[in-house]
């Protein structure tokens, strides 16, 4: 059988006919209706995502953006873990699957590490889901409360043509003080924190934390998106993790609470429902998100991260930087520096900083 990397192109065909035979405006309504109360509060026996309509509208209109952030996430965690390779990966709260994409196509034709330093350790690698053989990716355990939202998560990945997506485990699971996760190398939270309680938010990451080698947390880019983030990053320190991402060190976060917050952006192209819902006309949104990556194993962070869209002047390149001495910074980068200032003009929001060196 074919393994093709599920990439984001992937992911929009195989959301393309979801919306076959629903009018156009009833999914707007949908998703209007959602975006405001989609587990507003915690799940519970009757979750928002009732049924398949309302499944499909809200997949159609959110996964290529959720998609998008825990794919930069992942791109993190790859550059400071390189020699690393998840066997198996718990996606929490994972819905129709839009981490899991991201996840089977960050390590798609990848076979899994091995040694405890960079590895998988044995750290449960044969014990989250049937496996999609050596180079498929890792093996996708996905937990979420809405049967409708696992359901249209396993039609998707049949579409997916990825191997291991398709051999992914959908389990019906409260995400909650009570959820209990398999020993796995890989855990993914991304979009759920919010939907939680604060002793349930507390519960899930310790327990993720417990359970991963690597933890995964993506949070809306809004200030209580962020504030989110700083607690479950706070717990993973506690529990004994290291953070790969975004922050170069592992030490407190420099901003002063309530003064700012750390998020970053992600292009995603828009579907034509978006462009209803939204009622604009370009062909892509920018999606923020806030995120961090921990680890239980050696990794090497960023110098230092550029933390908002670079300002290129005549001559000159303002970069926001986060340091390794927990300070932020804001650097000029004159012309004069040559090739800094060329990779200054191209450095994006989110970067690592300065640029790797040639040779």
């Amino acid at each position: 059988m074919s393994n093709t990397p599920p990439t984001s192109e992937a992911l929009r065909a195989a959301l393309s006919g979801l919306l076959d035979g629903l009018p156009p405006t009833q999914a707007a309504r949908a998703v209007e209706r959602l975006i405001a109360n989609y587990r507003g509060t915690t799940p519970t026996d009757a979750p928002v995502l009732r049924d398949r309509s309302d499944v499909a509208a809200y997949a159609a209109y959110r996964m290529p953006a959720t998609f998008e952030a825990v794919r930069s996430a992942l791109a993190a965690l790859r550059d400071a873990a390189p020699g690393w390779t998840p066997g198996s990966h718990t996606d929490v709260g994972g819905g129709t699957g839009a981490a899991s994409w991201a996840v089977a196509e960050a390590w798609a034709g990848e076979s899994p590490s091995d040694g405890d330093e960079t590895g998988t350790g044995g750290s449960g690698t044969g014990r989250s889901g049937a496996g999609g053989g050596a180079g498929a990716g890792p093996r996708t355990t996905v937990l979420d409360w809405a049967e409708p939202a696992l359901a249209l998560g396993r039609e998707l990945a049949e579409a997916s043509g990825s191997t291991g997506l398709r051999a992914a485990r959908w389990e019906r699971s409260r995400i909650s003080a009570a959820i209990r996760i398999e020993s796995t190398d890989l855990v993914t939270v991304s979009y759920v924190l919010k939907e939680l309680t604060e002793g349930d938010r507390a519960a899930v990451v310790a327990e993720a934390a417990r359970a991963a080698r690597a933890v995964v947390i993506v949070e809306p880019g809004t200030p209580d998106g962020y504030r989110r983030v700083i607690d479950a990053r706070d717990r993973l320190i506690a529990a004994g993790m290291t953070i790969a991402a975004p922050c170069p060190h592992s030490a407190g976060c420099p901003i002063v609470p309530g003064s700012d917050w750390c998020h970053f952006s992600a292009r995603v192209s828009r579907s034509s429902l978006h462009r209803q819902v939204k009622g604009g006309s370009l062909p892509y949104e920018d999606e923020k998100f806030s995120y961090v990556v921990a680890t239980r194993f050696p990794v090497a962070p960023v110098a230092e991260r550029i933390t908002r869209r670079p300002q290129i002047r005549k001559g000159l390149v303002l970069l926001d930087l986060c340091e390794p001495d927990e300070t932020l910074t804001r650097r000029t980068v004159t012309k004069r520096q040559g090739a800094l200032y060329k990779a200054a003009r191209d450095a994006e929001w989110g970067d690592a900083w300065p640029p790797p060196q040639d040779g």
